[in-house]
């Protein structure tokens, strides 16, 4: 792959591909997940859902200044190796599950469905809104719509959520 004028080791590069999990040759986005699950679990588990929204937050605004630097200097539209947008919308589905491990991966396997499947409107955000933002946005919708789907699993199978 060639990243010029970044390298690998360009703060850029290692924070739009997750610290290089995107740069996986197979299935980048669900390396990116998977690599943001357990450090999305642990914010929550040890310092609550107001800290990972507020990492979420951080991670969504510093996603979009990365991808705007990684996608200026590649001249790529939507690279599949950053994956700094499934960190953001992983996290955001992460927030409802109350820290528990099963809805934890229901929100991981919610999230990778609708990123992959990209129903309306998350299609849309995908086809007409360019650039880093645009980058991020469908995933963040996606990890919206991953959220009430654990939120929807939770009241069906009577978890209690903290």
């Amino acid at each position: 792959m060639n990243l010029s004028p970044l390298t690998r080791w360009h703060p850029a590069v290692i924070w739009s591909t997750w610290f290089w999990s995107g740069l996986s040759p197979k299935a980048p986005g669900t390396m990116g997940s998977l690599a943001a699950l357990p450090v999305g679990y642990v914010i929550f588990l040890y310092f609550g859902p107001v800290s990972l929204a507020a990492a979420t937050l951080l991670v969504f605004f510093s996603g979009w200044w990365s991808c705007h630097i990684y996608v200026r200097e590649t001249g790529k539209s939507d690279p599949g190796e950053v994956v700094i947008d499934e960190v953001a919308g992983l996290w955001i589905a992460l927030l409802v599950t109350g820290g528990d491990l099963i809805l934890c991966l229901a929100a991981f396997l919610f999230f990778r469905l609708f990123d992959i499947w990209k129903p309306w409107p998350i299609r849309w955000l995908d086809q007409h809104v360019k650039g880093a933002f645009g980058v991020m946005i469908d995933d963040i919708l996606a990890g919206i719509f991953a959220a009430a789907a654990v939120l929807l699993l939770a009241q069906l199978a009577f978890f209690q959520i903290d």
